[in-house]
């Protein structure tokens, strides 16, 4: 029930309490508070005994579809088409899958990202003995 409060959180509560409540009055305020959480703990114990005693089997169909709906409950959306529209037979939903782009395949907006950049050609290096940007010219 209190499985998300921290140490930290309790320590803030146990020294609000001494604040509010007192030094003095707090043991007796913790034993009407852990007694008072028991009591519930029985109500709800013993309501859940009453129903199953007096309601009997009729109490017993309605946790069946409870526990269909609880089933349910963690199913993903293609297990549910598949369950029950596909009868079990999900080939069609891999057929589609295959043909669908990938995240890789789209840009940000969802529009077909355009094909990479070719790779720069390689330099070849000058053939010439001249310097880079001079024509060999024979002058003779």
């Amino acid at each position: 029930m209190f499985s998300s409060i921290g140490w930290s959180e309790t320590i803030i509560l146990v020294i609000a309490a001494l604040v509010i409540i007192g030094p003095e009055r707090l043991p007796g305020a913790l034993r009407w508070t852990i007694n008072s959480v028991r009591q519930v703990r029985d109500f709800a114990g013993d309501a859940t005994t009453h129903l199953k005693r007096d309601i009997g089997p009729e109490f017993e169909e309605l946790r069946k579809p409870l526990a269909e709906l609880n089933k349910m409950r963690g199913m993903s959306p293609r297990s549910l088409v598949t369950k029950h529209l596909l009868d079990g037979d999900d080939s069609i939903l891999r057929d589609i899958e295959g043909a669908l782009p990938t995240a890789e395949d789209l840009d940000i907006a969802g529009r077909p990202a355009p094909a990479p950049a070719p790779a720069p050609a390689a330099i070849e290096p000058p053939t010439s003995s001249a310097p880079h940007g001079w024509q060999d010219t024979d002058y003779t």
